[in-house]
């Protein structure tokens, strides 16, 4: 005998077992954070970027155009550079002083292109002092054009992987307060990846006779609350690295930045003046240097233009 309640039954259950596959799927499908932003491109603001467990290379060089006696042929040093970068594979961080003397447009022209042109398809430029020789350093604007960033500031971000990029300009203001911090402030805040490296041209920390630019401390405080990584300079002509650090100057292992310094892209080579606090390598040698941008560490590797390896390492993300 049939149950009574039986007919009434049946649709109840396979509307409850409905009901309760569709919440499965909706839980295993949910989004594990933000994916909006990350472009690729400069100015894109790659902070809310989720996850994605790439690994990206970059070869990071400053210092670079400089012209021979004659005046329109770049240095030997200068295409010898190139020939490196030419033979691996990676974005081109150019981290100012890309034309000398002047950063005109004669100077792009003549002590830069013939040689670095040849990567315009892989650059992420910065400007150096040199540029600003030329006002407004409007040379290097023109001729970087969007690769420079937007709106003529000449700060801008891009995402390697999962590491957000800061390319930011040590010739305008960045302290508290100025646009260019709250700028780097805003795209840490929105950052959802754990690693960060920062481009800029004047170091904070040198060895060389160009010595420390303590106008950048501030943006090193911003960095170091954030847990950045890494700090990229150029300026002083030589290769150095630094041991994790504070703002201040303070070795700190669990809580400092690195900082590399890679003025080695053809322009005379400098030599030490004094070995400044947490200087851990200084090589006076052109050449570039090689970081493989992994999703919580990092690897890397100066290479100079023979292609030779003398300083590595490996560091773990914050």
């Amino acid at each position: 005998m049939p149950h009574p309640y039986g007919s009434r039954r049946l649709p109840f259950l396979i509307g409850i077992c409905l009901a309760l596959l569709s919440l499965a799927e909706a839980c295993s499908s949910s989004p594990a954070g933000p994916t909006t932003g990350g472009g690729s491109g400069p100015g894109t603001g790659g902070g809310t970027t989720t996850s994605t467990g790439q690994t990206a290379v970059v070869l990071g060089v400053g210092d670079i155009g400089m012209c021979g006696p004659n005046g329109t042929t770049p240095l030997d040093t200068v295409a010898a550079t190139a020939r490196l970068v030419a033979s691996l594979q990676g974005q081109v961080i150019l981290a100012g002083d890309i034309a000398y003397l002047h950063g005109s447009a004669a100077n792009f022209r003549d002590c830069f292109n013939p040689a670095w042109g040849q990567f315009r398809n892989r650059w992420r430029p910065v400007p150096g002092n040199h540029e600003y020789e030329t006002p407004g350093a409007s040379a290097y604007f023109a001729y970087f054009g969007e690769d420079a960033g937007s709106g003529g500031t000449g700060y801008y971000s891009f995402m390697a992987g999962d590491w957000l990029v800061l390319m930011l300009n040590s010739n305008v203001p960045a302290g508290r307060g100025s646009g260019q911090f709250e700028f780097a402030r805003q795209q840490l805040e929105a950052q959802r990846t754990p690693c960060t490296l920062a481009v800029w041209h004047h170091p904070l920390f040198a060895s060389g006779p160009n010595g420390a630019n303590a106008f950048m401390r501030d943006m090193w405080s911003l960095l170091e609350t954030a847990n950045a990584e890494v700090v990229l300079a150029g300026h002083d002509h030589l290769y150095e690295r630094f041991a994790r650090q504070t703002a201040a100057g303070v070795a700190d292992p669990a809580r400092g930045i690195r900082e590399f310094v890679a003025g080695t892209g053809g322009a005379d080579l400098y030599h030490v003046a004094r070995t400044a606090d947490n200087s851990e390598v200084r090589i006076a040698q052109f050449g570039v240097v090689r970081f493989t941008l992994k999703p919580a560490q990092f690897e890397w590797e100066f290479l100079t233009t023979n292609g030779a390896v003398v300083d590595s390492g490996l560091d773990t993300c914050h």
